[in-house]
């Protein structure tokens, strides 16, 4: 059983399931509208107990799940939402093991999940431009994971230059990524996979221009994800209200060795040109020369 530590961020959830992030700090108090609970009291409960403030109400202590977490944590830039969070992990085919550059930081959300998934043997280069939204990530980074031995934070701008090569993954969350597409032809291994993240048309469209005009971009699509919720009780069963509807869009593309044709099929996939058949004797009778075949 693993129980609550001092130092360690948990969510405390009521009945309305709103979820109230807390850091727990030996000495000091938890506040809820008048209530109060030390966080003496919670350090050392096991993860799931069932918790009573001073006047009674009762909540649940968590640890947050990442999805939970990211929405909670203090921002410098806006998150992603986890519904995009998984598709990107999904559709980057980010594994353990795999080397993956990121840009930008932004609060970190993104940057903990591929950490995740790369695991002890991979490692996530993470390029973030501006120094105040690199300090709020790697505090939101190290409070959910610890100090991740597994990262590179290094405050560059991608516009610039991407000096890391051999890239397995490549992961852009930045309002220009057509910008950053030459470097990212340079920077991903042949096979390696390029994904970014915008939230208009006018910006995909810039985005796959470029994935074109590089020459080395293959199986490029462009999609978004919708998350509805559903309402279950009795017989009360229907689609919630509210939904996360559209968020952003994602433009996913595959880098092939130079020269292969990278125009796209109507299937989406690369158009690549068979070789010629092999002639055999039914092509080519002894004797007879190529004018008489033509004639």
């Amino acid at each position: 059983m693993t129980v609550f530590q001092n130092g360690e961020r948990i969510h405390l959830v009521d009945r309305k399931s709103r979820q109230y992030a807390v850091t727990l700090k030996a000495g000091e108090v938890f506040q809820l509208s008048g209530e109060t609970i030390a966080h003496d009291a919670l350090i050392g409960k096991p993860d799931g107990s069932l918790v009573t403030l001073s006047h009674g109400r009762r909540l649940l202590a968590l640890r947050p799940t990442l999805s939970e977490y990211v929405l909670k944590m203090p921002r410098g830039a806006q998150v992603l939402y986890p519904k995009d969070l998984g598709v990107i992990i999904q559709w980057a085919d980010i594994y353990p093991g795999a080397r993956v550059f990121e840009a930008g930081t932004g609060s970190g959300a993104l940057t903990i999940a591929l950490l995740r998934a790369v695991g002890d043997r991979g490692h996530v280069v993470s390029y973030e431009a501006r120094e105040d939204f690199a300090r709020t990530a790697m505090k939101n980074i190290e409070r959910y994971l610890g100090p991740p031995a597994n990262l590179t934070l290094r405050q560059k701008d991608a516009y610039e230059c991407i000096e890391e090569k051999d890239l397995d993954r490549l992961i852009l969350d930045l309002p220009e990524p057509w910008r950053v597409v030459p470097h990212a032809a340079s920077a991903l291994r042949s096979g390696g996979i390029y994904l970014s993240y915008v939230p208009t048309i006018p910006q995909v469209m810039q985005t796959v221009e470029a994935l074109h005009r590089a020459a080395v971009f293959s199986m490029i699509q462009t999609f978004e994800t919708l998350l509805r919720t559903w309402n279950i009780e009795g017989r009360s069963v229907r689609p919630d209200h509210r939904m996360i509807a559209h968020s952003g869009f994602l433009t996913v593309a595959r880098t092939v060795e130079p020269g292969l044709a990278t125009t796209l099929s109507a299937g989406g996939g690369p158009v690549l040109l068979d070789p010629p058949p092999e002639p055999t004797s039914a092509d080519h009778t002894e004797g007879e020369d190529d004018s008489e075949q033509e004639q």
